[in-house]
C-alpha cells in the first residue's frame, strides 16, 4: 500500500479521498489553485502545494504542475479524483514516465474510452447495441446536418470528450441544427479542449441506467451493480439511486455482464462505470467513464464497500476485495446533488459567500459529502455542487421519507441552491411511485419549478425580531457608557408622548412591503401585516433560532442575519427579507430603461447584435460563458439595442449591464 498520495483535484472528491486515506493511514497532499488556498480541501490534508491561478487549465488541468508538486512532496502516487484530468490518457501517460502511479485505469483504456465515438465503435465490434447515431470522424456542419436528418429528429448532439452534460443539446427540428451544434461545440471547447461531437436519436422517454465495474491487473472483473441516475437537468445528473427501480434479477445480469464485458474488452484496471439508456424493454450502451463517479456513494451504500479503498488497493497491485459471488445488495440509497444555482432562471449557476451553512446530522443513514464549510466562496470558476446527500435505508420507501427529513433539515444562505427543487422531487407522487425518466423535470416542471408562496406571518415576525435585535444591540454600541438611561441611547421607537412604532420596507423576491411594528414594554411587539396586525412575542434561543408566539401559535424559526438581509429558515424552506433603505432609489428604477444585465459573473463570448439594430423580445444578444456553461443571454422585450457594452473576451461580474434596449418608434 501507498505511504503517501497526491489527489490532483478540488472540492469534495479531493475531501472523499482524503478520508479514506487517512483511515488506510496514508498521508495525502493537496494541490490548490490561488482561489482554493485557504479551501477545505487544503486544510484536510497533510500537505499542500500551490499550483497556479484560479483558472483550471492554469492550474488543476497543468500537468507538468501537478508532477512538480507530487516529486517536491514524495507522493508515490496521484488520484486524479473525478472532472479536470481523471480520463486524460496523457496525464495517466505521464505519470508513469514520472514514475509515480495513477490512481485509475491504464491509458490506452482511457483512450479507448475517452472518445465516445470511438467507444460506440468499439462496442459495436463487440455486439453491444448501441442508440442509432451518427460516430464518424468527418465532422462537416453539413455532414453532421444531413446525419441528423437520416437518423431522424429529435436529435442529440453530444461532445465526443468529456461528460457531466457538457457540450449536449437537444434538437428538436432541423431549422435549429446549426445553432445547438455551435453552442454544443463551443462549449466542448471550453470544457474539454476538443469540438468533436457525435449525434444520435433522442429517445423520448429513456431511463439511465449505469453499472458501477471494478477491474484489477489480474484479469479479474465483477459488477456492484446498477444505479438509476434518469433525474437530470441539462443532461447533468441531479437524483441517483440503487438499485435501479424495477430491476429484475435477469435484467440485473445482463447488463452486468455486458458492463464486465466492456471493461474486459478494454484491458481495463480500476473504477469504472458503464452507462446504458433504456426505454421499453431495451437497453443501449452510452458511454463508459474511467473513473469514480460523483454517485459512488450510493453503491458503497448498498454493498457496505468502500470504492476509494478499493481504488488505491487495486492502483498498489493487490486482486480485487471480493469476488462476484461475495456482492450483496443490502436496502435502497438515494443521493441527491445540492447545487448553487436558480432553477428558475434555467439553472443558472449562482455565486457568493456561503453565509449560513448547516447540513442534515450525519450517521449510519445520513451521509453529505461536502467540500465547503460555512464562510467558504462558490467561484466562478469551477463547478457550482456544494455537497451531496446520501440517504440509505432498508427499501426504497423508506429511503424517500428518510431523504425529505433530511432535506428539511438543510439550510444554506447566501447563494441561490436547488435545495426547494429537490425538496420538490423527493414531495412528487411520480417519484415516490419510481416513475423516472430523463424528462421528470421538465414534464413535471409546474408542480417542480413552481414560485414560493407568500410568506407567513411567523416568518415575517421572525425577521422583523432579528432586525430590531440587530439595531438595539447597534445603539448600545454607539451609545457607549456615558449615560445608559438617555432615551438617545434607546432603540425602541420610545416617544414622549404617544405609542411607538418603527416602519421596515422589507422586498422579498420582487415583492416590497411595509411592515410596522408597534413596540411593547416586555420586548414584544405587534406586527401589521396585509391580513391585519398580529401580536408577537420572541426570544433568542441560540444558533440563530428565534422562539416565537404570533397571536396564539407557537413555532421556532432560525433567522440569520447578513448586512440587510435576514435569511429565516422553516423547515429548511429560505425566505431572504432584505431591509431597505427607504432614501434609496427603489429596484424598478435602478432596473429602468431597458438594461439587459449579466445573471452572473462569465466571460464574454460573443456580442450578437450592433448598436442601432432592432431585436425582437427571444433575440440572443450576447453568449456568456460561466462556470463551463455557454449561456443565451436573450432580448426582453422588443426594442432598438442603444449600447453595447461589452466585447468579446471581456470579463464581466453578476450584474453587469451588457447591452442597454430603447423602444423602438
Amino acid at each position: 500500500m501507498f505511504s503517501k498520495i497526491l489527489i490532483a483535484n478540488r472540492g469534495e472528491i479531493a475531501c472523499r479521498v482524503i478520508r479514506t486515506a487517512r483511515r488506510l493511514g496514508i498521508r495525502t497532499v493537496a494541490v490548490c489553485s490561488d482561489a482554493d488556498a485557504s479551501a477545505m480541501h487544503v486544510a484536510l490534508a497533510d500537505e499542500s502545494v500551490r499550483i497556479g491561478p484560479a483558472p483550471a487549465r492554469e492550474s488543476y488541468l497543468s500537468i507538468p504542475r501537478i508532477l512538480d508538486a507530487a516529486r517536491a512532496t514524495g507522493a508515490e502516487a496521484i488520484h486524479p479524483g473525478y472532472g479536470f484530468l481523471s480520463e486524460n490518457a496523457e496525464f495517466a501517460e505521464a505519470c508513469a514516465a514520472a514514475g509515480v502511479v495513477f490512481i485509475g485505469p491504464p491509458p490506452a483504456a482511457v483512450r479507448a474510452m475517452g472518445s465516445k465515438a470511438a467507444a460506440k465503435a468499439l462496442m459495436e465490434r463487440a455486439g453491444v447495441p448501441l442508440v442509432p447515431g451518427y460516430h464518424g470522424d468527418d465532422q462537416d456542419a453539413e455532414v453532421l446536418a444531413a446525419a441528423a436528418a437520416e437518423i431522424g429528429y429529435p436529435v442529440l448532439i453530444k461532445a465526443s470528450a468529456g461528460g457531466g452534460g457538457k457540450g449536449m443539446r437537444v434538437v428538436a427540428r432541423a431549422d435549429e441544427f446549426d445553432a445547438a451544434l455551435a453552442l454544443a461545440r463551443g462549449e466542448a471547447r471550453a470544457a474539454f479542449g476538443d469540438d468533436r461531437v457525435l449525434i444520435e436519436r433522442y429517445l423520448t422517454r429513456p431511463r439511465h441506467i449505469e453499472i458501477q465495474v471494478f477491474a484489477d491487473a489480474r484479469g479479474n472483473v465483477v459488477s456492484l451493480f446498477e444505479r438509476d441516475c434518469s433525474i437530470q437537468r441539462r443532461h447533468q445528473k441531479v437524483v441517483e439511486e440503487a438499485p435501479a427501480p424495477g430491476m429484475d434479477p435477469g435484467r440485473r445480469r445482463a447488463m452486468g455482464e455486458a458492463a464486465c464485458a466492456a471493461a474486459g474488452a478494454v484491458g481495463y484496471v480500476g473504477a469504472g462505470t458503464v452507462e446504458f439508456i433504456a426505454e421499453d424493454g431495451a437497453f443501449y450502451f452510452m458511454e463508459m467513464n474511467t473513473r469514480l463517479q460523483v454517485e459512488h456513494a450510493v453503491t458503497e451504500a448498498i454493498t457496505g464497500q468502500d470504492l476509494v479503498e478499493w481504488q488505491l488497493r487495486v492502483a498498489s497491485g493487490e486482486a480485487l476485495p471480493l469476488r462476484q459471488e461475495d456482492l450483496r445488495i443490502d436496502g435502497h440509497a438515494i443521493e441527491m446533488r445540492v447545487y448553487a444555482e436558480d432553477p428558475a432562471r434555467d439553472f443558472a449557476p449562482s455565486v457568493g459567500t456561503l453565509h449560513h451553512l448547516r447540513a442534515p446530522a450525519e450517521g449510519a443513514r445520513v451521509r453529505v459529502d461536502t467540500g465547503v464549510r460555512q464562510g467558504d466562496a462558490i467561484s466562478v470558476h469551477y463547478d457550482p455542487m456544494i455537497a451531496k446527500l446520501i440517504v440509505h435505508e432498508r427499501d426504497r420507501d423508506a429511503c424517500v421519507r428518510a431523504l425529505s427529513g433530511a432535506l428539511a433539515q438543510y439550510e444554506i444562505g447566501g447563494v441561490q441552491t436547488n435545495l426547494p427543487l429537490l425538496r420538490a422531487i423527493a414531495a412528487h407522487p411520480a417519484f415516490r411511485d419510481a416513475q423516472l425518466d430523463t424528462g421528470f423535470i421538465a414534464r413535471h416542471a409546474e408542480a417542480l419549478l413552481r414560485p414560493p408562496p407568500p410568506p407567513g406571518r411567523e416568518v415575517l415576525a421572525a425577521a422583523v425580531f432579528r432586525r430590531l435585535r440587530a439595531e438595539q444591540a447597534a445603539a448600545r454600541a454607539a451609545g457607549g457608557d456615558a449615560d445608559p438611561w438617555s432615551p438617545w441611547a434607546l432603540a425602541t421607537a420610545w416617544r414622549l408622548n404617544g405609542e411607538g412604532w418603527q416602519d421596515f420596507a422589507v422586498r422579498i423576491g420582487e415583492v416590497e412591503h411595509v411592515l410596522r411594528a408597534h413596540l411593547r414594554p416586555d420586548g414584544g411587539f405587534s406586527l401589521g401585516l396585509p391580513e391585519g396586525p398580529a401580536e408577537v412575542s420572541a426570544a433568542d434561543a441560540g444558533e440563530g433560532v428565534v422562539a416565537l408566539r404570533v397571536s396564539d401559535t407557537g413555532t421556532r424559526l432560525r433567522a440569520v442575519m447578513q448586512g440587510d438581509v435576514v435569511s429565516v429558515f422553516r423547515d429548511g424552506v429560505l425566505t431572504e427579507v432584505r431591509f431597505l433603505d427607504p432614501l434609496a432609489p427603489s429596484g424598478a428604477d435602478l432596473a429602468a430603461g431597458g438594461r439587459v444585465l449579466a445573471p452572473m459573473p462569465g466571460r464574454v463570448l460573443d456580442v450578437l447584435v450592433e448598436e442601432g439594430s432592432h431585436v425582437e423580445r427571444g433575440t440572443v444578444l450576447v453568449l456568456l460563458e460561466a462556470m463551463k456553461v455557454q449561456m443565451r443571454i436573450v432580448a426582453p422585450a422588443d426594442g432598438t439595442v442603444a449600447m453595447v457594452r461589452c466585447r468579446p473576451g471581456d470579463l464581466v461580474e453578476d450584474g453587469a449591464e451588457l447591452v442597454s434596449l430603447a423602444a423602438s418608434d
